[in-house]
């Protein structure tokens, strides 16, 4: 399955021509103001010209630099002590040079699908491990069977904004926020909606993160 359509060039591109096979262990990692910030091991399910899918499957661990000036102070996910992802994981969807991923969730015990989480964040950078991006605070939800998505965070990111995290980049988070709104409110789907549907492969193993791999120079 694929996402329609495509964006960007370079960004798309593989480090030296490689891409990720299923199955692969991607270092998503974070970076925030020149050094890395954050990282987690995810991995590939779809590796294509048009589209990155990576799975963050429950239990895999969370990363976080031991040295680092951190202007912006830890992530909030060390600060509040966060180790791993819990529940069904996530299906992360990306499209080479767009500035959201769309995120699929589950939920219960039958793993039912749960709703199109619309994350802003930087395009993927490619590294020899993974890709490199930084979250943007703001992000849209809509849950399964609504009629209507719903913004998330708006006030958490108008706090970032004050703690200096985004600098230069406000308006045009708000502006690709507001890009998708349009297309949302349009009826526009960009993706395609049999990922609901989609389900781990059970022989993979819990991916861990690699010796180094907040080392890696940052893309």
């Amino acid at each position: 399955m694929q996402l329609s359509g495509g964006a960007g060039d370079s960004a798309g591109q593989a480090v030296a021509g490689h891409r990720f096979t299923p199955g692969d262990v991607v270092v998503r990692r974070e970076v925030l103001r020149g050094e890395v910030w954050f990282g987690c091991p995810t991995i590939c399910v779809e590796d294509s010209a048009d589209l990155l899918a990576l799975y963050l499957p429950p239990g895999a661990e969370f990363g976080f630099p031991e040295r680092g000036a951190f202007p912006c102070g830890r992530h909030p996910w060390q600060v509040a002590g966060h180790t791993a992802w819990s529940g069904h994981g996530k299906l992360m969807l990306q499209r080479p040079g767009e500035a959201h991923s769309v995120d699929v969730f589950w939920t219960g015990p039958d793993r039912a699908f749960a709703g199109w989480y619309f994350n802003l964040q930087d395009p993927l950078r490619r590294t020899p491990i993974g890709v490199d991006t930084l979250d943007h605070e703001l992000d849209l939800w809509w849950p399964a069977g609504a009629d209507r998505y719903v913004w998330k965070d708006v006030e958490m990111f108008a706090q970032r904004l004050v703690e200096g995290r985004y600098p230069g980049m406000a308006a045009a988070i708000r502006a690709e926020g507001d890009r998708i709104a349009a297309l949302l409110d349009a009826g526009k789907r960009w993706w395609d909606e049999g990922w609901a549907r989609w389900r781990p492969d059970p022989t993979w193993p819990l991916p861990a993160l690699p010796a180094g791999w907040a080392a890696v120079p940052v893309h």
